[in-house]
């Protein structure tokens, strides 16, 4: 899954979570992928957050 595609689901999950529009027993399992999604972005910024500083040392 690429990042932005990450972000947009991660996005609709807090938009249904704010707006209560997700029931209890939804909640725990959208929950649980957040927290997927949000590993996934932050190993992907790491990433590329590691490819820059390796281009810019060279």
């Amino acid at each position: 899954m690429k990042y932005e595609e990450a972000m947009r689901a991660l996005e609709q999950i807090i938009q249904h979570i704010e707006n209560e529009e997700m029931d209890i027993d939804d909640l725990s399992t959208n929950i649980k992928k957040a927290k997927e999604l949000i590993t996934l972005c932050k190993d992907k910024l790491t990433k590329a957050e590691e490819s820059v500083k390796k281009v810019m040392e060279d």
